[in-house]
């Protein structure tokens, strides 16, 4: 640098300067932000949250006195638990990096979690008030239970001790039942799935009373799959009457609100659904001791109004109805008792013959009857797709042969020519467009001509060729 006069300072001339372009300028800054700012958490309030077609979100992260811009792409929002929602306060983890094209300084987000509530229980809570606002859980959509199904559908793990559980009460309580399971995970990411599709078989199916969907205890994230959404609305479609008993009695789970009754535990489920043998038999005992007194009670009123009017007649035909009454009661009651005997005996070898059906050779030899007929249909498939792929190559042939009939090439091919006016390339179609010393040029089959015109014959269309 040279001095002036004043004490200022000019550049020499002998110096360089470095000169950046923006690109240059915004590369360099966010290299020194991503290498300098590794992945790190950033707690913040959630605004101007927007969602973009290609489901990629971009929000806008703040505190009192700053704010930075975020984005969270499609593959790291899919594995949220909860929706992000304007207002709500979270801790994100990210890398900070600058978008070049504008400048702008901003988060990618990797991971995101609501501050001071679990992202799983945030979840729930969103889920509850959206089904309860569309009425999911109102009562008057609760359908009763059957006083005595006749068949019962378990959606549980078969491997779980809540199946267990449950066939123990019903072997003790009523024996007499037709209970068909329908598998399905009841833990993990594939679960909500699985029960979602166990439901809707058993529905396809038909014939059910009453439908119990069950597991055992745990904690939150082991029981999530009941707190699904595809879970709930399937359990509110479903046309057979649901009796949710997931975890234990301290555990509330989104399918135990939906579900038309809820059970504190698998066992209890059993119990509520089918009334033991016992109490039945007793309460039956109890209608035919109320019933024989009530009998006894208008008799004796009827003697007394017989006595009182003096219809001797009449209280000799009483004791007579009276009997046949009583004999009518025994009857009945007999034939009851038959009828669920029978009707017992008849769940039990229906469900026998579904134990011989259920073995591992006729699983097989069904499966190898399906795969025989898969193997046909393949076939029939690869044959007819080979007739229409020939019937296509017939038809292009066929194409081929008329467009190459209709070619002006194929004319010219049998002597004959193209004539145009040189620079133009106007086709003459009469001699009498053209002058003599005009320069034309003629397309043969083979090559072309240039040609200048010497004489111009004009011929009559009477006189042709």
């Amino acid at each position: 640098m040279r001095p002036l006069f004043d004490g200022a300072a000019v550049p020499d001339p002998a110096e360089r300067r470095q000169v950046l372009s923006v690109s240059d300028l915004n590369a360099r800054a966010r290299g020194l932000l991503e290498d300098g700012l590794p992945s790190l958490w950033v707690e913040g309030e959630i605004s101007n949250l927007r969602r973009y077609p290609s489901g990629h979100t971009y929000f806008t992260l703040k505190d009192a006195g700053a704010q930075i811009a975020a984005v969270l792409f499609r593959g790291s929002l899919q594995a949220l638990r909860f929706r992000a929602e304007d207002g709500m306060k979270v801790l994100a983890r990210g890398r900070i990096t600058l978008y070049e094209a504008r400048g702008t300084y901003q988060i990618i987000v990797e991971a995101l979690e609501p501050a001071g509530l679990g992202a799983l229980q945030l979840a729930f809570e969103q889920l509850k008030t959206r089904l309860r606002e569309e009425g999911l859980f109102d009562a008057d959509r609760k359908r009763p239970l059957p006083r005595l199904p006749r068949r019962i559908g378990i959606v549980t793990s078969p491997a779980g001790a809540a199946l267990r559980d449950i066939l123990r009460v019903l072997e003790r309580r009523f024996a007499a039942l037709e209970v068909v399971i329908a598998p399905a995970r009841v833990q993990g990411d594939q679960a909500a799935g699985e029960i979602v599709g166990a439901l809707r078989a058993l529905e396809r199916l038909g014939g059910f009373d009453v439908l119990i969907l069950a597991r055992g205890g745990g904690s939150l994230e082991d029981l999530w799959p009941f707190n699904e959404e595809a879970v709930a609305r399937a359990i509110a479609a479903c046309r057979i009457p649901v009796v949710s008993a997931v975890g234990h009695e301290t555990d509330l789970t989104i399918s135990d609100l939906v579900a038309d009754l809820r059970a504190p535990t698998p066992s209890a489920a059993a119990e509520m659904v089918v009334q033991s043998r016992d109490e039945i038999l007793t309460r039956i005992a109890s209608l035919q001791a109320r019933l024989l007194s009530a009998g006894r009670l208008r008799i004796s009123h009827l003697r007394q109004a017989l006595s009182d009017s003096g219809a001797g007649a009449a209280l000799e035909a009483v004791p007579r109805n009276l009997r046949d009454a009583m004999l009518r009661l025994d009857d009945l009651t007999a034939r009851l008792r038959g009828r669920l005997g029978r009707r017992a005996l008849d769940a039990r070898h229906r469900l026998d013959l579904l134990t011989q059906r259920m073995t591992p050779g006729r699983l097989a030899e069904r499966l190898a009857g399906r795969r025989a007929a898969a193997d046909g249909l393949e076939r029939l498939l690869n044959s007819a797709a080979g007739s229409r792929v020939q019937r296509a190559r017939d038809r292009v042939s066929a194409y081929v042969e008329r467009l190459a009939a209709l070619s002006p090439l194929a004319v010219l091919a049998r002597g004959y020519a193209i004539c145009r006016v040189a620079g133009s390339g106007v086709v003459l179609k009469d001699a009498a467009t053209v002058r003599v010393g005009e320069a034309v040029q003629v397309r043969l089959h083979h090559g072309s001509l240039d040609c200048l015109v010497k004489e111009v014959e004009h011929v009559t269309r009477e006189e042709g060729f």
